[in-house]
């Protein structure tokens, strides 16, 4: 069998990925937040591209993928949780302490989860939160709302421990998310307010210097949550198996 000589590239950016997380937990630990979320951001965009990569050059391995968790974990786990601890959370004590590896608990048992249920490499959606979706929200909302010279208010600051437990317990959930869409004409015809959303939103980022990420995200986790309740609840108002609605296709094909 002829050896794929593109098999490293996906590997290089899960490195890329687990390098800057560990950026970030330094940043988190000498108090220079800012930094340390952007570090978090940067993580999720090497994360998203060996992904990408892997797709391209035909090299997704197992290896890759345990390789990617192990990454995630740093990254997306471990670093929001210094993040928040060193940000607000120690002056909490133990329940600081607790509160703040609620992001890497749960996060690691997401990513087992979905390890032992991968099923090839192509998804169309993860079950639960993603670990990196999480720790962006994280990392973006302290982007948004502090700053270095006169810190962050004390309502915003407040508001980090019920979005910590959310995020959290929205990890190990069964709601459905979608992955991000190829970039290609196929998926901009099969589901165009997904592919706008996602690469309408990566525009807005750079424009805004990531002032839009966390709205972004809060959006993409609503809209989860709410269609998830929306299909719950369809049979009991005697939706299922009507004729659904252009709208409602539209609807249904963002599989958040």
């Amino acid at each position: 069998m002829k050896r794929n000589k593109f098999i490293f590239v996906p590997s290089l950016f899960t490195v890329l990925n687990m390098f800057s997380g560990f950026l970030a937990i330094l940043y988190a630990m000498n108090d220079l937040y800012i930094q340390s979320a952007w570090f978090i951001i940067l993580a999720a965009i090497f994360d998203s591209l060996d992904g990408t990569m892997a797709r391209l050059t035909k090299s997704a391995t197992e290896f890759g993928v345990e390789l990617d968790s192990l990454a995630d974990v740093i990254s997306f786990g471990v670093a929001p949780s210094i993040l928040v601890y060193k940000f607000y959370f120690h002056e909490f004590g133990e329940i600081g302490i607790f509160l703040s590896s609620l992001l890497m608990i749960f996060g690691a048992m997401r990513l087992a989860r979905f390890n032992v249920e991968l099923v090839g490499f192509d998804k169309e959606f993860f079950k639960g939160l993603p670990i990196p979706s999480s720790a962006s929200t994280v990392a973006s909302y302290i982007i948004l709302f502090y700053n270095e010279e006169t810190g962050m208010p004390n309502f915003e600051k407040h508001a980090l421990i019920p979005m910590v437990v959310a995020l959290s317990l929205l990890m190990v959930s069964s709601i459905k998310y979608d992955t991000i869409p190829k970039f290609s004409l196929k998926a901009l015809k099969t589901s165009p307010i997904k592919f706008l959303y996602f690469y309408l939103g990566v525009v807005l980022a750079i424009i805004t210097r990531g002032k839009i990420i966390f709205p972004w995200f809060v959006v993409f986790i609503i809209f989860g949550a709410l269609r998830s309740l929306f299909n719950t609840f369809k049979p009991v108002l005697g939706l299922a198996g009507t004729k659904s609605t252009e709208e409602d296709d539209e609807f249904n094909d963002f599989d958040i």
